[in-house]
């Protein structure tokens, strides 16, 4: 189990968390699920960066990030409220060998809903602890397991190939090699970065291991093939020189002790160059001299391990260098000293013993402490309780009279604010009748300017000595008159009212410039032309300035489109012509433009602005793009009667 454990095998839970903005920004826990943030980055986020951290080779560089994580969160003044602080230090307790303090931080942990990915990482976990003793893995626990992976799979996890680890290495302390193999397998087709080396590395070794225990000579090539390929392509020479201790157990099942011993020298060699010899390396080597019928090197390497076993601080002793001892000195025909080492393989194992019980007592003497401070704990609780209750009354008749004290001051201020509001009402009354007098004096500004060139219009029929045609004229300016006297008393008229005036202004206008020009007016199906109101006289000006100054002396028929749209949620109301322009100074056409804007502006400020209602026009001279005649947009709301 212990090369099991060495080939990386158990749950990968050597993680760390998203650090960056944790060092910097203020703890706030906002959202749900996935889209949880906690201090500016997503939950999913942070468990993203745990799996990749699944990636780093060697322990060093996870250690550091896992003391600088724990350090930073601990200065945080709700960090009770973070999971990753209590993740961090239950790890920390780990690397520390303090197994019930990790497990206890293990089990702060909280996440944000059920079975969300944080509370997936606490059970891994946890359970990961309650197997990592070696010893066969029971019914309810492996239930547990198959649990988990279910959850995980139902939410489609990225911590789903964990639970594959957990099932593989549960099945290997089984003794059942086969289904172990086979999660395996699931573990790294699950894996986020199944692609990366490290990943790939330890999925070929691990199950390089497991066909070995199998005596699946087939797969023990296979595997060993495809580790060596991606050692040399990654150009890792450790795991190219792990290649050839593999291939040394090949050649022992394909009985070649020769070439077997040499795949053992080069990695003892190898190991040993690297000053990263162990008693493992020494151990498999002497094997290695045994199988080649050499049992003087055989013990040799054998001591040599054992006396670099001395070195391990724990003080535990491996049996398996004695058992090679008794086998050698079995082949040599030394006897006594195969009795003399069964003795002390006998001893180690009484020692071992001894030791693990101690360890048992001391993890039981360590709980019965942890649970002795739990009952304080709980006694304290249970007083503060008590004296949170008495406050909170106290609290609770503080609060009735300083409710009553706050009612009495609101209907005070009630009362005061009423009264000031009718002030208030009475000034916004009169405001208002100022604003509806200003509008309908601006109109006033545009009609008698209308009124007097219609009656030039007329003057010039009756010149021309046209007398049915005068009739005419009249008949029709006496209707529109009519009709604008009415309008000036409304605030707004419906487009269709508007339409009216205008055929009446134009038809006046033509039989006024014969075959001049030609218009269109359109409304668009999305606008209500018998409900959509507008001020009136809006468009006149513009329709008024196209023909008598657009139009004027042009070689050409001239043509003037009249549009109603909505656009943006609000009503475009487009005039546009293909007269001279703007920039025709013959034509008097800008300066009249820029009256039409100046009162139109002002028109819409009474209506409009002041009330905080988007109401705005373009004047666009197409000269200046090539084309001829001016293009005016009015956009305003839309108003519904």
């Amino acid at each position: 189990m212990n090369v099991f454990l060495r080939c990386q095998f158990v749950p990968v839970l050597m993680l760390s968390m998203f650090c960056l903005v944790s060092c910097r920004q203020k703890p706030e826990v906002t959202g749900t699920d996935q889209s949880v943030s906690f201090q500016g980055q997503s939950i999913a986020d942070q468990i993203s960066f745990i799996v990749s951290l699944d990636t780093l080779k060697g322990s060093k560089k996870l250690k550091h990030i896992i003391n600088q994580q724990d350090s930073i969160l601990s200065l945080r003044s709700e960090k009770e409220k973070n999971p990753f602080y209590h993740y961090y230090r239950a790890r920390k307790f780990s690397l520390a060998k303090k197994k019930d303090s990790a497990l206890a931080a293990y089990q702060q942990i909280k996440g944000y809903q059920k079975n969300d990915d944080i509370e997936l990482l606490k059970d891994i976990a946890i359970i990961s602890y309650s197997i990592a003793n070696g010893a066969m893995v029971e019914a309810s626990l492996m239930n547990r397991i198959l649990s988990g992976l279910k959850t995980a799979e139902t939410k489609k996890s990225r911590l789903t190939y964990l639970y594959y680890d957990l099932i593989a290495q549960a099945y290997y302390q089984n003794h059942n090699e086969q289904k172990s193999l086979e999660y395996a397998a699931m573990y790294f087709a699950a894996h986020p970065y199944k692609n990366h080396p490290v990943i790939k590395q330890r999925y070929f070794d691990i199950s390089f291991l497991l066909a070995s225990r199998l005596g699946d000579l087939k797969k023990m090539l296979y595997y060993n093939n495809q580790a060596r390929i991606l050692a040399i392509n990654i150009k890792d020479s450790l795991a190219l020189a792990r290649t050839y201790d593999n291939q040394a157990q090949i050649y022992s099942k394909q009985m070649k002790p020769g070439e077997a011993l040499d795949c053992s020298r080069i990695y003892f060699r190898f190991l040993k160059k690297m000053d990263n010899l162990n008693d493992i390396a020494y151990n498999n080597l002497a094997t290695s001299f045994i199988r080649n019928a050499q049992p003087d090197s055989a013990i040799f390497y054998y001591r040599a391990g054992m006396e670099m076993e001395k070195k391990d601080p724990s003080g535990k002793r491996k049996t398996s260098p004695y058992m090679g001892l008794i086998d050698a000195y079995k082949l040599k025909g030394d006897y006594r000293s195969a009795l003399e080492a069964a003795d002390s393989l006998y001893k180690t194992e009484i020692r071992n013993n001894k030791a693990i019980e101690a360890a048992k007592i001391a993890e039981l003497h360590e709980k019965y402490e942890v649970e002795k401070k739990d009952r304080s704990i709980n006694e304290l609780n249970s007083r503060n309780k008590l004296n949170e209750k008495l406050i909170s009354q106290q609290r609770w008749l503080l609060f009735m009279v300083l409710v009553i004290s706050l009612t009495a001051v609101s209907l005070f201020i009630v009362t005061y604010r009423q009264l000031r509001l009718k002030d208030k009402n009475k000034l916004l009354a009169a405001d208002n009748q100022r604003l509806i007098m200003e509008q309908k004096l601006l109109q006033a500004q545009l009609n008698p300017h209308f009124i007097f060139n219609a009656i030039s219009n007329l003057q010039g029929l009756i010149s021309s000595g046209n007398t049915s045609e005068s009739v005419r004229y009249l008949k029709s300016f006496s209707g529109l008159l009519r009709a604008i006297l009415e309008q000036n008393r409304k605030d707004f008229i419906t487009i269709d009212e508007e339409i009216s005036s205008l055929n009446n202004y134009l038809l006046l206008q033509q039989m006024r410039y014969a075959d001049t020009f030609t218009y269109e007016i359109s409304v668009s199906k999305e606008i209500d032309a018998q409900a959509t109101l507008i001020p009136p006289m809006l468009i006149q000006p513009f329709v008024e300035n196209a023909i008598e100054h657009g139009f004027r002396n042009i070689p050409y028929q001239g043509w003037l489109k009249i549009s109603f749209d909505q656009q943006n949620g609000q009503l475009e109301i487009t005039i546009d012509d293909n007269g001279c322009g703007l920039n025709n100074k013959a034509s008097g056409n800008h300066q009249k433009q820029s009256l039409a804007q100046t009162i139109l502006a002002e028109r819409f400020e009474a209506l409009f602005c002041r009330y905080s209602q988007n109401a705005n026009f373009t004047l666009t001279d197409k000269n200046d793009t090539g084309e001829r005649g001016v293009l005016v947009k009015i956009n305003i709301p839309i108003i519904n009667d």
